[in-house]
């Protein structure tokens, strides 16, 4: 892998990551439409981690006030353990509840997932483009804190879902999300808060015992630094556009790519 490919594959990633446009499924697209495919797919498995890792990194510095103040409500009860719950420390706990069903399903189903099955990452990007569309058609005014129990196990489902590439965690997170009646702000905010412990809980998961080549070593650093600085873009981004617009622009996006995705496939490309 050379530090270009590393560079194009950490922007794939980190723009992915955080676009309701699925990460995974780009990252398996653009290697399928290069021929950028490592020979070692444990070492392919470290590279996506790390990738994965720098997104960790964006999200943690764009939303660093909300982080805080969780991790500090969430914390402190554990010493005070005052009942009943005030809205901070109670969201905190949902947040980490949330990754329990992907966390569940990435473990036991690992071994399933499809991954080079590039027709069925196309049908993905299509179908949960219009389930996203349908879902953000939906009213909704509720705030972040209206988060509970029900509905940080509602967009865990979700985020499980994404374990398939091309269904994309943030889209299957934001989808729900706005199905169960939140906001738009709302519901990104939530999905991207929830990545930080999944994202965080498969990096130890995958990265514990990663044996990475020393001449593989500046690639890696080079796809984490531009997936951090192109996920922060990323955030920073669909935060200011949901404000004033619609998912609408992701969601021609996805059929698009989908269409052409299998316009292709099926030309014998």
């Amino acid at each position: 892998m050379s530090v270009f490919e590393a560079i194009v594959l950490g922007i794939v990633q980190g723009l992915g990551e955080f676009l309701p446009i699925s990460s995974s499924g780009h990252l398996e697209l653009a290697r399928w439409a290069f021929g950028w495919q490592f020979e070692d797919a444990d070492l392919e498995g470290s590279f996506d981690v790390a990738v994965h890792l720098g997104t960790l990194v964006a999200v943690l510095i764009y939303f660093r006030a909300d982080v805080l103040r969780y991790a500090k409500a969430g914390l402190g009860w554990l010493f005070t353990r005052e009942r009943p719950l005030d809205e901070d420390q109670r969201v905190s706990w949902l947040l980490l509840a949330s990754m329990i069903p992907a966390s569940i399903s990435g473990v036991l189903l690992e071994e399933f997932l499809s991954t080079d099955r590039i027709w069925l990452i196309a049908l993905a990007l299509i179908f949960g483009g219009l389930v996203l569309l349908w879902a953000d058609r939906r009213s909704g005014t509720r705030p972040v804190g209206d988060f509970s129990l029900r509905d940080a196990l509602s967009m865990g489902i979700g985020q499980a879902l994404a374990l398939q590439p091309g269904v994309s965690r943030s889209g299957a997170t934001i989808t729900v999300g706005r199905a169960l009646g939140f906001s738009r702000d709302a519901a990104a905010r939530i999905a991207f808060l929830m990545s930080i412990p999944i994202i965080a809980g498969a990096g130890l998961y995958k990265g514990l015992g990663a044996s990475i080549p020393s001449d593989f070593v500046v690639p890696f650093l080079a796809g984490m630094a531009s997936a951090a600085i192109t996920g922060y873009i990323a955030i920073w981004g669909t935060m200011r556009l949901i404000r004033t617009k619609s998912f609408t622009p992701f969601v021609i996006y996805r059929v698009v790519i989908g269409v052409v995705v299998l316009i292709a496939l099926a030309a014998g490309a």
